[in-house]
């Protein structure tokens, strides 16, 4: 096994182990789980791996994301439990139609994506190189005063082209692959959907359509071809089935997509297409760029960003470029600002740097999930300011009716992808995403994590005071999920140790989440293995939500009955926002005792 062998071990334990696991797969920063049972998952144990930045449950998938790593932690996680599991298409709960529809379109543009970014971005260097004209005073471009680089760019369009010019093979071949059909049906129902005139010059005098680029009627034909093959498997003999099933359903499926299909998928597109556009031009279109500037990233949260895609793609098929995707650039930029303000003010927290430092580049160069999940969700407020800045950036964009000729990379390559005559107007739309979601971030980050100087952190708990290393449990005492002391309860009851929320508490009541205003989160969990005890011997008082005051009662323990379950009451105490701590004493302490630790790095002033 490999780099992340340790990682892979813990979620492998964590969510079931191999019987509880339907199918899994990845996409550019998940996993995809289809689980037999959802309830058997540890999600605790989860997202206190240090690689996993976050966790979403979406149309009957357990998705965990891991970031740019995931294909590297998928091989070391397979090896534990199978190779060459996909997840398919459909799930067997009961999911809305919708999320479902999103699901299946996910799982459809996932194995293409990266050919679309390479599209986008060779299409947008060539034309830089062809288009933009820098010398001779404004007069020719560096295609007309180089032969190499015309070259150079002819090259760069023809790899951009084939992307896009012969969509619908690597649609219908991506549909084919996911259901476990015939992937080379797949692709020869594609072929014959581009550019029927070019297999055989006697269709040039037929009426007979190609649909290059369209995606919609891809996508049709594709799951036609699907369905065929299926009904001619199961109504063929075995013996003949080699012949009889290829033959009936490719056949079908050309005929069903050349006079049905195909034609209906290019009416639906098209009006799609032609929606978007009154969306953008009419005097809706700033309404529209506070909604979708502002609301994609909570489409990126969900994982039914992937929609996108498919609309990028008619707009593009339709009108030779699409206004779309500069949004989605400037929201990704904005989110990666966002961390940047965040690592200015963490600047002296190496835990949270380590973090935040990964996420702002990977962002920035368009993949969003680690800052999305492991920073701005986490504390909230960057998030909403680079909502606030992503939506100011779209306004500006639609007003300046900025257009891409091509999809590409998400974040600051995105300016590529941009047609060149809107690149001086997209350099302000992303200057605008950058400074005011860091300015933002930066002044509401001063106010949220300023330390409140009279707040001390209290013992929750009377007992023994002891190093988190000499806690049974490795989650806890390898500090997985953060720095932290333990208390062997001596009490009846844990109280909180700071004003604050109460962000988690365990159906069970051995666990409590805690976070105070200036974001500190700590994690309080009462004794080892009592999860096991399903709530037997403790009484929660709080609920997630309430707010709570230094000193109130969290829980009451029965510490009789949790002794005779054989279990033990040593208690960790773990700051899950990643500050390190320095333990002041140890041994005997008292319920609501001050001075106990210091925290390093900014809330130092406060303990």
């Amino acid at each position: 096994m490999g780099k992340y062998k340790k990682e892979a071990q813990l979620l492998f334990k964590a969510i079931g182990e191999s019987k509880n696991i339907k199918t899994v797969s990845h996409c550019v920063t998940r996993l995809r789980f289809e689980l037999n049972d959802s309830s058997r998952i540890d999600q605790e144990a989860i997202e206190a791996i240090n690689v996993v930045k976050g966790i979403v449950k979406q149309s009957g998938q357990f998705q965990i994301i891991i970031g740019n790593d995931v294909s590297l932690f998928y091989q070391d996680f397979m090896q534990l439990y199978q190779p060459n599991v996909s997840v398919s298409l459909t799930s067997q709960e009961k999911v809305p139609p919708l999320k479902k529809i999103m699901a299946n379109l996910g799982a459809i543009f996932a194995p293409i994506i990266p050919a679309i970014i390479c599209g986008g971005l060779v299409i947008g260097l060539e034309n830089i190189i062809r288009d933009i004209r820098f010398f001779d005073q404004g007069t020719h471009s560096l295609a007309q005063i180089s032969p190499f680089f015309h070259r150079l760019g002819q090259l760069l369009g023809l790899i951009g082209n084939a992307v896009f010019y012969f969509m619908p093979i690597a649609i219908v071949w991506s549909i084919m692959k996911k259901m476990k059909g015939s992937e080379i049906l797949g692709i020869v129902l594609g072929i014959t959907m581009v550019s029927p005139s070019l297999l055989s010059p006697t269709l040039q005098m037929d009426s007979i359509q190609g649909y290059p680029s369209e995606v919609i009627p891809a996508i049709l034909a594709g799951f036609a071809l699907v369905y065929l093959e299926r009904f001619f498997r199961k109504l063929s003999p075995e013996s003949i089935s080699m012949l009889s099933v290829p033959f009936g359903s490719l056949v079908s499926a050309v005929l069903l997509t050349q006079f049905i299909l195909a034609p209906l998928g290019s009416l639906i597109g098209g009006g799609l297409a032609d929606l978007l556009y009154f969306l953008f031009t009419s005097p809706l279109s700033y309404l529209t760029a506070i909604l979708f500037g502002g609301g994609y990233m909570f489409l990126v949260m969900t994982g039914m960003h992937h929609i996108t895609t498919l609309l990028d793609l008619q707009y593009i098929s339709s009108f030779g470029g699409t206004m779309l995707w500069p949004l989605i650039a400037l929201a990704n930029v904005a989110q990666g600002s966002a961390v940047l303000g965040m690592i200015c003010l963490q600047r002296k927290d190496k835990s949270r740097q380590a973090v935040n430092v990964p996420a702002c580049v990977s962002c920035m160069f368009g993949v969003t999930e680690p800052a999305l999940f492991g920073v701005n969700k986490k504390y909230g407020f960057p998030f909403v300011c680079a909502v606030i800045g992503s939506s100011c950036a779209a306004l500006y964009a639609v007003h300046q009716q900025i257009m891409a000729a091509s999809i590409g990379v998400g974040g600051l390559p995105g300016i590529f992808s941009i047609l060149p005559q809107f690149i001086p107007s997209y350099l302000l739309a992303l200057l605008m995403a950058v400074g005011i979601s860091f300015i933002l971030t930066f002044i509401v980050g001063k106010l949220r994590l300023k330390p409140k100087g009279s707040a001390f952190f209290l013992s929750p708990m009377e007992g023994i005071m002891m190093p988190l290393e000499e806690v049974e449990d490795q989650v806890f005492s390898q500090r997985l999920m953060g720095d932290g002391f333990a208390i062997a309860l001596e009490g009846n009851a844990v109280y909180a140790p700071f004003d604050g929320e109460v962000v988690m508490t365990y159906p069970t009541g051995h666990a409590y989440g805690i976070k105070s205003e200036n974001g500190l989160e700590v994690l309080i969990h009462i004794g080892m293995d009592t999860v096991a005890l399903q709530g037997k011997g403790f009484i929660p008082l709080v609920k997630a939500g309430d707010r709570i005051k230094q000193g109130d009662k969290l829980a009451e323990v029965d510490r009789a009955y949790i002794i005779k379950q054989g279990k033990s009451l040593v208690s960790p105490v773990i700051f899950t926002s990643g500050q390190k701590i320095m333990v002041k004493q140890t041994g005997k302490i008292h319920a609501l005792q001050a001075r106990l630790i210091d925290l390093k790095g900014e809330h130092n002033e406060e303990l």
